[in-house]
């Protein structure tokens, strides 16, 4: 599978799937990320500050692991080039016209926008707009 660099492209061809889990970000010590990589993390990232886990909310609750709101996961299901230029804009673009909040997160073969999950299947209209005719 090659990656896209050309944005019209990965916007013809980005198939949106909303995923149906919910999702959440729980924030661990740098010191304890071992202990919760057994709870098999849909995201990992190390800051400064600490571990952020993305977690679906059913395995967060059983763990007693706090956090913030509740999300969807849309996954653009086109190969997207980390060296692409244009598609997060677009994205963002899209869906700050219909007032959805979103966060990227860019991995090796796809990106991956979390939105509230309340506004999860207006998410997924708002990025069929920004899909070129």
């Amino acid at each position: 599978m090659t990656a896209i660099t050309d944005l019209d492209v990965l916007l013809r061809d980005m198939r949106p799937d909303l995923r149906p889990a919910e999702y959440v970000y729980c924030a661990v010590a740098d010191e304890e990320a071992g202990d919760w990589l057994s709870l098999s993390p849909f995201g990992f990232f190390r800051e400064d500050e600490g571990i952020t886990l993305i977690l679906e909310r059913t395995v967060a609750d059983s763990a007693g692991l706090p956090y913030g709101p509740v999300l969807r996961c849309i996954t653009l299901t086109v190969h997207s080039a980390l060296e692409a230029v244009g598609l997060t804009a677009a994205v963002a673009a899209a869906l700050t016209r219909h007032g959805i909040s979103a966060n990227v997160v860019a991995a090796y073969y796809h990106d991956h926008i979390f939105v509230p999950a309340a506004d999860g299947e207006r998410a997924l209209a708002a990025l069929a707009e920004a899909r070129p005719v």
